[in-house]
């Protein structure tokens, strides 16, 4: 059971807001243009403002400056180009190496196609899209672990 509060519409005050436009949703008011242009303009704004604030009067380094005349001991890209950074770290050959990288793209661009062959949002009715995407995955994160391993352990991961 619920109670539902329901305004006094013959209250002058509520009527005189209400044709201007302003009032509250425990009145009825549908949340266009009201809510929407009104209040969270307002409410994001407000929160930009804060984080501008605080970045302003509380500044926070992210790491160490930089040093033109320091070489780090290893250069990682950043963690989601792990896996093609491996492959080209494993491969010998490096124009094989810039190939099996671009052959990421290539596999992306063909996802569509493969996967309007079958009319089914299931993923255990699309066998073959399904199979695909886990073999992926976990071919992904395997190399993402090992471009954080030396050379020796990249493929293997140090498991065998």
């Amino acid at each position: 059971m619920s109670i539902i509060k329901k305004p006094d519409l013959t209250d002058p005050k509520l009527r005189a807001k209400l044709a201007k436009g302003m009032g509250h949703n425990y009145y009825g008011e549908p949340a266009w243009p009201n809510d929407l242009l009104y209040i969270f303009p307002v409410v994001i704004l407000g929160t930009i403002a804060c984080n501008v604030g605080l970045a302003v009067l509380e500044p926070m380094g992210i790491g160490e400056p930089a040093d033109p005349f320091a070489t780090p001991l290893e250069i990682l890209p950043e963690w989601y180009f792990f896996p093609t950074f491996n492959l080209l770290r494993v491969i010998p050959n490096k124009l094989i190496g810039v190939l099996s990288m671009a052959s990421v793209p290539a596999g992306l661009i063909i996802i569509p196609f493969i996967e309007s062959i079958n009319k089914f949002q299931n993923p255990f009715r699309r066998p073959v899209a399904t199979t695909i995407f886990v073999i992926a995955t976990f071919i992904t994160i395997w190399l993402g672990i090992g471009a954080t391993m030396p050379l020796s352990n990249a493929i293997t991961l140090g498991l065998f």
